[in-house]
């Protein structure tokens, strides 16, 4: 080691961007800091606020002053560790990781990161608090819901990267990728359902039904139904409002990729998708008073086994892979003409896709705004009805007849929508030219 690198750096820093610094810094570690206070704990507020500082100083100064501030740090945490051993308290293993993290952090500050240190501590300060939290989550976790959280990371980062990208057949239909992102989708909701049941109960299921059909209405559908048949009819009514909270997303994620994508088109289609999703509010609205406070509580003392079924999973894949090949077949066969053809097959695979290829057209001018947004329109109903036969598999009868009437309703209100919307062209196209002349 040099003179040169021992001496302190000569460049001069301008005030208000070290005082920027020092104050992220400070401020990161009191956050952590009162945490550690609150706790009772030895190292708190002051001492985190000083490796805070101490750090983004090392940072600043760059380099070797950064590998220093962790090596004093490191004589702090074995000190502390040292005197609770000597006091019988035993070891400080959170508080010396949470003293290194906040090192670090502060290095990070010092050499001019500000959001990313910044994540850094509210996570690790989320860690601290959610101690009992996740400490009950995990002590709770049973050994299948273990292997199926290991089984999800199998499917989402080992097989995925090892599957070929693009596809695989000389008449590019089978993408094995694309067809594996559906499988992982699947498995993914029903984890994500799993979890929000354990923490939230029935009202974590509404919640990841309405998110889950932003992604994808048809595989919240599936989860939900199958937990229907697991449980019984005392899920049933949770299950409907998942489906109908679902359906709702859904409505509402083709209504925006069409006001992205072709905002002109979003005209032809706006009548029936506020219809439809004015429908599907009062129907979950409605629905309140048939949940009644009984069968919530019957419902939220379900004891559920796995996540998911790896089984059931690749067979719904397998499903919606051959719903894809079909579409494009028929795509090839009908071309533009069979506009809505393609719209509807579309929807019955993914109407996000078909939405988005229906705004993607009219912006190209190949079919005009009002039939794209008919189109858009057209695949949603498609995607509800394809909804309305996954659901069949609950064979619960007061779910299915409930489910029956509520889409028949959805798909009135579309379709008095598409006949506003033609009502209004056609005045438009003969009032147009009257005020001309």
């Amino acid at each position: 080691m040099t003179a040169s690198e021992l001496t302190l750096p000569s460049a001069s820093w301008s005030y208000t961007q070290i005082l920027l610094r020092l104050g992220l810094g400070l401020a990161l570690g009191l956050l952590i800091g009162l945490e550690r206070e609150r706790r009772g704990k030895e190292a708190g507020v002051r001492t985190f606020a000083f490796i805070a500082m101490l750090g983004t100083i090392g940072g600043a100064l760059g380099g070797l002053y950064g590998l220093a501030t962790l090596a004093l740090v490191g004589l702090l945490v074995i000190t502390l560790n040292v005197s609770s051993l000597r006091a019988g308290q035993g070891t400080e293993l959170t508080t010396s990781a949470a003293m290194m993290v906040t090192a670090m952090a502060g290095i990070m500050c010092g050499q001019g990161h500000t959001i990313a240190p910044a994540a850094v501590m509210v996570i690790a300060t989320a860690l601290l608090t959610w101690k009992e939290g996740l400490a009950g989550f995990s002590t709770g976790l049973s050994e299948g819901e273990v292997r199926s959280g290991i089984l999800l990371a199998i499917l989402a980062i080992v097989i995925y990267p090892a599957l070929p990208a693009g596809y695989v057949d000389p008449w590019g239909l089978v993408n094995p990728r694309a067809a594996w992102v559906t499988v992982i989708l699947i498995a993914g909701i029903g984890f994500f359902n799993y979890v929000l049941w354990k923490f939230y109960g029935a009202r974590g299921t509404e919640l990841s039904g309405f998110f889950g059909g932003l992604i994808n209405s048809n595989f919240i559908v599936i989860e939900l139904v199958q937990r229907v048949r697991d449980a019984g009819a005392a899920f049933a009514a949770t299950a409907y409002r998942g489906i109908l909270l679902a359906t709702t997303a859904m409505v509402l994620r083709n209504a925006t990729l069409l006001l992205l994508l072709a905002p002109a088109t979003l005209a032809g289609g706006l009548p029936a998708f506020a219809l439809m999703v004015a429908a599907l509010i009062a129907l979950v609205l409605h629905d309140r008073p048939w949940a009644a406070p009984s069968a919530q509580q019957g419902a939220t003392n379900i004891g559920l086994g796995s996540p998911f079924v790896l089984a059931q999973t690749l067979k719904y894949g397998v499903i919606f892979l051959a719903l894809h090949i079909v579409g494009g077949l028929m795509q090839r066969q009908f071309g533009n003409a069979g506009f809505y053809v393609v719209s509807a097959l579309g929807g019955l695979v993914s109407s996000a896709s078909a939405v988005a290829a229906a705004g993607a057209l009219a912006e190209q001018g190949s079919v005009s705004s009002t039939t794209a947004g008919a189109g858009a329109v057209l695949a949603t109903f498609t995607s509800i009805a394809f909804n309305l036969v996954l659901a069949l598999r609950s064979q619960d009868r007061k779910l299915m007849r409930r489910l029956g009437l509520a889409m028949l309703s959805v798909a009135a209100a579309g379709l008095l929508g598409l006949l506003l919307t033609r009502l209004a062209t056609g005045w438009l196209a003969g009032w147009l030219p009257a005020a001309q002349g």
